[in-house]
């Protein structure tokens, strides 16, 4: 006889299978680069694409949670979490998550964003049951105990310490917070050493519980992957740590937004005893959504991308004043950045300044010529094309387009939407980002004689 609770779980079950929706979404031949999507009780999305060829999968689970989720004094509670999830569950210890994947040669790793989270593990195709419950379990069953928190916030402290010792690396959260000043999106990842001190088990867990509901997860996998497997494995991890509702709940939206960037002629500068002066110099960019990126992107390729780009030939090539000189685009959901980064010795900072700031008014004005951009087409078009060689990046696309934009581009439409970008749409993106009064960052030993003329630069 079947008792009342036993019917309900299977009542419960029922109505979850009878929900669940899959979609072809990009369609390949043979098989081969099917991108397919289901979407599960809850909202819980699961996105994978067929590589029959390789003998590799990478599994993966998005959250869309980064650090512009947090406020003030949650900055770092994002990363945090990250490494909590690793420290173990109600099934695992931390010893028991690691060795698993260890012991089939496998790969596991997170990075937390600013405007998402990312757990993942690369495997064997044979293994892929394995990643997916060890990687749901965490996602799902972590345990997030005092003790956890107080033992890996020194090792999180260690890590700020860690970039705080790499001005390279320093100087770009200084120019974001020189853009985006004291905001979310102007915050390191990591937190400071104040926020990280003041977080408690009990923040982090409501943190947790918060961002980490199914509508706000995005399951990824990528490689020798059968997409019906995986659903019902996905299916199973979550159903059994109680993570699926037998709700029609809708996925949240992507974000969205309308951040306009104003700063202009801003000057920030951290005096530290390197032995090189790192620099950012910048302007708003463009959202991530704006139709413009594909202009925007052929710009940055030709300007300051690679080494026959502008910006590294007059620097480095010409003159010598630099060993390192590149340009960068960032796009969030409502705003974005354009920044020219330099590291060189302090007593040629503005030498550099001066011709970094001279080729972009001059590319504002005058645009790049019809070689620069065509050239500029060819190394994005096969960049983008061998950046995609392995199942970690496919798993990363799928992932971050589900996340981000709701919508999938297979790698031709890709392609197209590069090569169509014209001489007239660079030169347009180049006249409204690079013609705006540009902001700087800079770290390094430099005097109060030169510290003073860095303004100069931006004036």
């Amino acid at each position: 006889m079947t008792s009342r609770s036993t019917a309900a779980t299977a009542r419960t079950s029922s109505e979850v299978r009878a929900v669940a929706r899959t979609q072809t979404l990009l369609k390949g031949e043979n098989g081969i680069g099917t991108v397919r999507r289901t979407v599960l009780p809850g909202g819980l999305r699961v996105v994978t694409e067929t590589l029959p060829s390789v003998r590799s999968a990478t599994f993966g689970i998005w959250a869309h949670v980064g650090s512009r989720d947090e406020t003030p004094a949650l900055n770092g509670a994002t990363h945090y979490l990250e490494h909590l999830l690793f420290k173990g569950t109600k099934r695992r210890t931390a010893l028991d998550i690691s060795a698993a994947i260890d012991a089939v040669g496998g790969e596991m790793n997170a990075f937390t964003a600013k405007e998402y989270t990312c757990y993942y593990a690369r495997v064997l195709d044979t293994d892929l049951p394995l990643a997916i419950d060890v990687v749901c379990d965490m996602l799902t069953g972590s345990l997030i105990e005092q003790a956890d928190v107080d033992a890996e916030r020194n090792v999180i402290l260690e890590e700020i310490a860690m970039t705080e010792d790499d001005a390279g690396d320093c100087v770009h959260d200084l120019f974001a917070h020189t853009m985006l000043g004291d905001t979310p999106l102007g915050r390191p990842v990591l937190g400071t050493v104040d926020t990280i001190n003041a977080l408690d088990a009990t923040r982090i867990r409501r943190f947790y519980k918060k961002h980490y509901d199914p509508r706000h997860l995005v399951v990824a996998a990528a490689g020798n992957v059968d997409h019906a497997k995986v659903v019902r494995q996905v299916r199973a991890a979550f159903e059994k740590a109680g993570a699926l509702r037998a709700t029609d709940a809708r996925p949240i939206a992507p974000r969205d937004g309308h951040r306009t960037l104003r700063t202009a002629g801003k000057v920030e500068l951290i005096e530290r005893s390197t032995e090189q002066a790192h620099v950012v110099l910048g302007m708003p960019g463009l959202a991530r959504t704006d139709d413009r990126r594909w202009a925007l992107s052929v710009l940055n390729t030709a300007l300051g991308g690679g080494m026959s780009s502008r910006l590294f030939q007059e620097v480095r090539e010409k003159r010598g004043l630099a060993y390192t000189v590149y340009s960068y685009t960032s796009g969030f959901a409502d705003c974005g950045l354009f920044g020219v980064y330099a590291g060189c010795r302090p007593n040629q900072v503005h030498d550099v300044l001066k011709i970094c700031r001279d080729e972009l008014d001059q590319v504002a004005q005058h645009g790049l010529t019809d070689e620069e951009i065509s050239r500029a087409i060819g190394q994005l078009s096969g960049s983008t094309v061998l950046g995609l060689e392995d199942t970690g990046a496919l798993m990363n696309r799928i992932g971050k387009s589900e996340l981000c934009w709701g919508t999938h581009m297979s790698v031709d439409d890709m392609l197209a939407r590069i090569s169509a970008v014209t001489p007239d749409d660079v030169r347009e993106v180049a006249r409204e980002i690079l013609g705006q009064r540009p902001s700087l960052s800079v770290i390094g030993p430099l005097k109060n004689r030169q510290a003073a003329r860095l303004h100069e630069t931006v004036a």
